[in-house]
């Protein structure tokens, strides 16, 4: 019984710590959530969302808060490909990125429920903003 105790108590222990490490993300200070977008930050009443585009869109899919001014700025570092080429149809927005820099797109503020969507002039790669 002291075995069967012993094992149950060490197997608990494992989950525990186990969900604990999963929790904390980074600095061990920072609580992250389900859905989550790391990749937005607000300052001075702006919201900033961070693209990269290099062999596709980083990250793919993106949440926003609505109603509220919107920066996307467009990361690109030794970009060749046809991420380079990005079109974004609800801003009405085409344009070439340079191969290496940082691209700001200003988005006007969204009603929740919008997504803005870009993509590749071949359409091979994309990503998603939704405001929320």
């Amino acid at each position: 019984m002291k075995t069967k105790t012993l094992i149950l108590s060490i197997g608990l222990t494992i989950v525990f710590i186990g969900g604990g490490i999963l929790l904390f993300k980074g600095d061990g200070n920072k609580i992250t959530t389900a859905g989550a977008s790391t990749n937005v930050t607000i300052a001075a009443g702006t919201q900033l969302i961070d693209i990269t585009a290099k062999g596709g869109y980083s990250p793919r899919s993106t949440e926003a808060k609505a109603n509220m001014p919107t920066v996307l700025k467009v990361k690109t570092n030794g970009t060749f490909d046809c991420s380079s080429a990005l079109t974004i149809p609800g801003l009405g927005y085409r344009e070439n990125l340079p191969t290496s820099g940082e691209t700001v797109i200003k988005v006007p503020p969204q009603k929740p429920g919008t997504t803005i969507r870009g993509l590749c002039a071949m359409g091979m790669y994309n990503f998603a903003v939704r405001f929320k």
